[in-house]
């Protein structure tokens, strides 16, 4: 009779919402990633992440504020441009890595791809049918070794 009365559910540990130190370090890493990439954060960025950390706002109203701050920026220069990029995919990636619930497929990683990109580039989230090269700063102008369009 006594586990009639037992809950079904106990087994199942509920995720909760990041910590101020978890989230501290997904934006940290967000930004560090588009760092390797060349891509400079905003000030205004690095202001929303702190609200987000302290718990002034979540994680995705620090996305729409960030969208917001530039949805009202016209005629910008490529370096306005590649700081907006840099923002919007720090404040993404940040979202992706305060979730606590992953799966390592090739739906999940075209989910993530669409996630990070979308506005951005028109390929994201779609496979692409074409090799790329990409010359890189940090390997002083060497190239990665991307996977071919056949085997993707």
């Amino acid at each position: 009779m006594k586990d009639i009365k037992k809950d079904p559910f106990e087994e199942y540990i509920k995720n909760l919402p990041p910590t101020r130190k978890e989230l501290g370090q997904a934006w940290q890493a967000a930004i560090g990633l588009q760092d390797v990439d060349g891509l400079k954060a905003s000030e205004y960025l690095y202001e929303t992440a702190k609200k987000n950390i302290d718990g002034e706002i979540s994680v995705d109203e620090a996305g729409d504020l960030i969208n917001s701050y530039y949805e009202s920026k016209d005629g910008r220069s490529e370096v306005e441009t590649r700081t907006e990029e840099a923002d919007k995919v720090s404040a993404r990636i940040a979202k992706i890595l305060s979730e606590k619930a992953f799966t390592f497929s090739p739906t999940q990683y075209l989910s993530i791809h669409r996630e990070l990109f979308l506005g951005i580039y028109s390929h994201a989230g779609k496979i692409r049918d074409y090799n790329i090269t990409k010359k890189e700063w940090v390997l002083d102008g060497d190239t990665v070794s991307y996977g071919g369009a056949t085997e993707l």
